[in-house]
């Protein structure tokens, strides 16, 4: 559980790093730039994680190696949109967010489940009530 603090810095870091990577550094990502899904942050604010969302699912591995190894100038951008409202500037480790690939896969598992319909009871001797279910073996009803 995260403290009101560190939500408030995986926010600002969010905003910013989206800003940093459309505005400032857009020339290190042809095509589209990266999305940020999600930052979370140690709580003595040191070390911030943050998850990327690549659109293109073939070259994300080669996205993250990109913003990898760009990360130095990445932390240099941020810190220059952040340095009035914070002490430190957190060190950067950047993941690929896979929610989105793992909710379609979790989809297409679930769609290609084959479910048969329950069998109808051949002896209803009164329709209207619901039955109980037997809980033991020797229960009569």
């Amino acid at each position: 559980m995260d403290s009101k603090r560190q939500q408030k810095f995986s926010s600002l870091l969010q905003q910013d790093l989206a800003a940093v990577f459309q505005r400032d550094l857009p020339h290190l990502f042809p095509g589209l730039p990266p999305g940020i899904s999600t930052v979370r942050v140690s709580p003595d604010l040191g070390v911030a994680r943050i998850y990327l969302s690549v659109l293109q699912e073939s070259g994300a591995e080669a996205m993250l190696q990109e913003v990898k190894d760009n990360a130095k100038a990445i932390r240099q951008a941020l810190a220059k949109r952040i340095r009035q409202q914070v002490r430190i500037i957190p060190e950067l480790v950047f993941f690929l967010d896979d929610s989105a690939a793992y909710a379609a896969h979790m989809d297409k598992v679930l769609g290609d489940l084959h479910i048969p319909p329950a069998p109808a009871e051949a002896d209803e001797t009164d329709s209207e009530a619901p039955r109980r279910p037997k809980l033991f073996a020797d229960e009569d009803e």
